[in-house]
């Protein structure tokens, strides 16, 4: 694992029919990298800027010629698109393969898949292995939360900057005159300094949405705010968006807000919201030096795009009240929000939504959704139907289908799970389709292929068996 050796202690047990497996991992030296530090700027807006006017920071399509963006599109529509699904959209979102107890219908949500943004990182990435044939080219993270996507960009010889066990990178790898790509969700400050610094051509794939977000966070700081970003503090997109912040602090969902709200409000009242026990609860999701009684009198909210949106929203009014509550003569001096959930996110979660409220939803065995297992937007669209006690599976590639008929899937609680006998041998099934803004067409359309496959497997073996 990252070039360390390491012990495995492997074990499984049974659960409600599903059989979990556990990995132990014993690192038997340590590995370090460097930690990068933003060098201390005037202003972190002007900073950015001077960085992306850079000669060498490539960061639109007119960066790249004509014959460069066909070679791309080839390439998009070779290994991305899916004649399956545009099928389906122009049928009423719906189709079923396979004949008897082998039918299999499925029902496509009327938004889904990869986004605007993300199709738009995956064309600058491959168009810099276009356009720099012969130079050593790097990316500081995933591209997107999509096994498939990052495997395609090694697959063309683009190398992922390795990640230490301490919380570094490999950074060293680096070498002037290299490329380096940013990933879809953005980089640090550091690390756009570093390699302003080292001399390397940037190619910024960062979504316009999360670019948005930096704009909030830019007039937020301006008025001397404390930025609240909805969000998972581990997350690349938040931990950009936080290097532009003067001072901030992530939460990672509404219990949290509340217990922040309830501080501001109660300041040390109870040992649960003393100032000691606050400072243990975040003390990875807040800036150096942040003091809870200092820098919560004047806040603004951000949000990391792929969030929950209803959850952003109802955070947002929570700290509108509280600071109403705290400061009523001038508490629209004290807050500020912004609406900075991409409309991509939005809209599939909206038709999810549509899709397990609809009156027909009991004919639908389950859902599966597609994407990442480490993707945030495709989890809130798990999320969705599981909290209307649906059943729902969340798979992150075809090969998580087996012909065994065992499925292996992520559960909201992040554990990675193989049930057993998924799909039903004895009758035909409807299945409702989702997939993430970061998972491609084609590759849903391999696993409901594999869906199919399966199915017609099983159900002649049971017709036979019978």
């Amino acid at each position: 694992v990252c070039g360390v050796a390491v012990s495995l202690q492997i074990s499984s047990y049974q659960k409600n029919g599903v059989r979990r497996v556990g990995v132990s991992l014993r690192m038997n030296e340590k590995e370090s990298g460097m930690k990068l530090e933003a060098r201390p700027v005037q202003s972190k807006k002007q900073e950015r800027r001077r960085i992306v006017g850079n000669k060498d920071f490539l960061r639109s399509e007119s960066d790249f010629s004509a014959e460069e963006k066909a070679r791309v599109e080839e390439k998009l529509l070779s290994h991305m698109k899916s004649s399956l699904l545009e099928n389906m959209k122009a049928n009423m979102y719906e189709t079923t393969k396979g004949e008897g107890n082998a039918a299999v219908t499925f029902r496509l949500a009327k938004e889904w898949g990869l986004c605007w943004g993300a199709e738009r990182s995956i064309e600058l990435a491959l168009a810099a292995v276009e356009k720099f044939p012969d130079r050593r080219k790097h990316i500081t993270n995933e591209l997107l939360h999509n096994p498939g996507v990052n495997q395609m960009l090694k697959d063309n010889d683009i190398s992922f900057i390795e990640k230490t066990n301490d919380g570094g990178k490999k950074f060293e790898t680096v070498q002037p005159g290299d490329v380096v790509i940013l990933p879809a969700f953005g980089a640090t400050l550091a690390e756009m300094q570093y390699f302003d610094e080292l001399g390397v051509t940037t190619v910024d794939t960062t979504c316009p949405w999360v670019s948005k977000v930096w704009n909030v966070v830019d007039r937020q700081v301006s008025k001397d705010m404390t930025t609240i970003i909805h969000g998972k503090y581990s997350h690349e997109e938040a931990i950009a968006t936080a290097s532009f912040c003067k001072d901030y602090l992530i939460v990672k969902d509404i219990h949290e807000a509340e217990y922040v709200c309830n501080y501001i409000l109660n300041p040390g009242s109870t040992e649960e919201l003393s100032k000691d026990n606050f400072m243990k609860k975040f003390a990875q999701a807040m800036s150096p030096g942040f003091d809870p009684d200092i820098h919560l009198k004047k806040i603004g909210i951000a949000n990391q795009t792929t969030m929950y949106k209803r959850e952003t929203a109802a955070i947002g009014k929570l700290f509108e009240a509280t600071m109403i509550k705290k400061y009523p003569e001038d508490a629209s001096d004290r807050f500020a929000a912004f609406d900075t959930i991409c409309d991509a996110t939005q809209e599939r979660q909206d038709a999810i939504t549509d899709m397990v409220e609809d009156p027909d939803v009991s004919q639908l065995d389950f859902i599966l959704v597609v994407g990442g297992f480490d993707s945030s937007n495709t989890a809130h669209l798990v999320e969705i139907p599981h909290n209307k006690g649906l059943t729902v599976y969340h798979i992150n590639e075809a090969d998580c289908i087996s012909e065994t008929n065992t499925l292996t899937h992520r559960l909201l609680d992040g554990s990675i799970v193989t049930t057993e006998n998924w799909l039903p041998t004895d009758r035909p099934i409807t299945i409702g389709v989702t997939s993430g803004a970061s998972t491609p067409d084609a590759y849903v359309e391999e696993a409901l292929e594999r869906v199919v496959l399966l199915k017609a497997a099983i159900s002649e073996d049971n017709k036979i068996a019978a």
